[in-house]
């Protein structure tokens, strides 16, 4: 059986703290080809994200990705980040966290329920509805 990583559960319990704490939880993101985020947001590689209940809709902390729904510049985006590449947790008030080094080899990214399935190549498929 695979070693679990502590990483999600510290992230978690993190998050946890900030929100019971009144802080707001942020997350640094070393972003890669795997990472689904604003590119006109990202600066030197990363990005900070807030990931408060305010700030985000449909939040999932789970043991490989971190997905949310949020606006930036008033347009909504999915947020897709491999928990691999969380460089940090903290709390924007105070800067109170965890860092953690950055991986490299992210997992494939999990179908959400909303995604459409690819295209299928090849002569489209039209009937006469009456």
């Amino acid at each position: 059986m695979a070693e679990l990583s502590t990483k999600p559960y510290l992230i978690r319990a993190l998050y946890e703290w900030c929100v019971d704490s009144g802080y707001t939880p942020q997350i640094l993101v070393a972003v890669d080809a795997h990472t689904r985020v604003p590119p006109g947001f990202v600066k030197d590689g990363q990005i900070v994200l807030n990931i408060s209940a305010g700030a985000t809709r449909d939040l999932k902390l789970d043991n490989d990705w971190i997905q949310f729904s949020a606006r930036f510049g008033g347009v909504s985006h999915e947020i897709a980040v491999p928990v691999g590449r969380v460089a940090a947790i903290f709390a924007r008030e105070n800067g109170q966290g965890l860092h953690f080094e950055p991986e490299d080899g992210s997992p494939e990214p999990s179908p959400s329920p909303g995604d459409a399935p690819a295209p299928v190549k090849g002569r489209p498929a039209l009937k006469v509805v009456k």
